[in-house]
């Protein structure tokens, strides 16, 4: 607990999107919690912060300039690419994320992806009443396939794509993982490959690296007619890895087995956007909830106070500017 003479500004410009009691944050500071925050309220709620957090609300060098004040930056996320970096090291304003909260979480719903692509119990589900039509016990309308013995890929060997390795070992399959410059051979004991080698040897591909210049759509035209017919594609990173257009035209002409997205590369999406497509065969989207557990944001929320007390104790922790 921190003095009253101490108590930083706080403002919280998209608290609704942890949905949890913020009474910690309060604890500590003058707390203002926005539910959202408008790119036209942006400049005039953050004009008198001296700590402002943000999970998706993007704090631009516009944004950071607005903030006379400001002398901490609270990322509710393990992602910055909403943060100007560079802005905020300028006026030496440090920027702290929270990293592994959603670990286990998100490594569920990539196995919750697999499994129904795999098992197709999304399609038999929906169907439910065609089973009362059946001329047999059971229905074979969409093709069943195991896990086990198939090959895993996965482009990202954080904590996350481990957990992921770890998972798919343990229902049989075999993990390799993407060869990047600097990484050993074989590092975390998960065999690395060159990018088309791996999409020509999975049976199925996971996405976990940042989004950065040189992973922008790094699942392209290209990439996707190089997958082993199929193959499934899983995306609970970034929307933008994956080249939207490209992905539901190879969906439509079935080179692939399906595909499971939890992210797009604009969120919310356009109505029209080409993946909303309900023709579109084998394709599962949730709204980006892969990391949403009541454990995983009880987690973050608890990293986010860990964070403002460390600045508090002029000792800040998980600084990335």
């Amino acid at each position: 607990m921190t003095s009253p003479a101490s108590r930083p500004r706080i403002v919280f410009l998209d608290a609704s999107t942890l949905a949890l009691d913020l009474q910690p944050l309060a604890d500590r500071g003058e707390l203002t919690a926005h539910d959202i925050t408008p790119p036209g309220l942006r400049a005039e709620r953050v004009s008198t912060a001296e700590v402002i957090v943000s999970n998706k609300v993007v704090l631009d060098a516009d944004a950071i300039a607005a903030a006379p004040d400001l002398k901490l930056i609270l990322v509710a996320a393990t992602g910055v690419d909403n943060i100007d970096l560079d802005a905020a090291r300028a006026r030496s304003i440090p920027v702290c994320n929270v990293s592994g909260y959603s670990t286990d979480t998100v490594a569920q719903h990539v196995f919750s992806f697999l499994l129904n692509l795999a098992t197709n119990c999304h399609r038999y589900a929906a169907e439910a009443p065609l089973w009362a039509r059946s001329p047999i016990f059971t229905r074979l309308d969409h093709p069943v396939v195991e896990l086990a013995g198939r090959r895993l890929g996965i482009v990202g060997l954080g904590r996350i794509g481990m957990r992921v390795a770890e998972i798919g070992r343990a229902l049989g399959m075999e993990v390799r993982g993407l060869a990047r410059e600097g990484s050993s051979p074989t590092a975390d004991g998960v065999p690395r490959l060159q990018l088309d080698d791996l999409l020509a040897s999975c049976d199925a591909i996971s996405l976990h690296c940042p989004l950065t210049d040189s992973t922008r759509h790094l699942i392209n035209t290209d990439a996707l007619a190089s997958m082993k017919p199929g193959a499934f594609l899983i995306n609970t990173g970034r929307g933008a890895l994956i080249e939207e257009a490209a992905l539901a035209a190879a969906l439509r002409e079935r080179r692939l087995g399906g595909a499971g997205l939890d992210v797009l590369s604009q969120e919310p999406p356009p109505a029209d956007h080409p993946l909303l497509d309900p023709s579109l065969p084998n394709l599962i989207i949730t709204p980006h909830t892969a990391w949403s557990s009541i454990e995983a944001r009880t987690r973050l929320l608890q990293e986010l106070v860990g964070n403002l007390d460390a600045w508090l104790a002029d000792e800040p922790r998980n600084r990335v500017a």
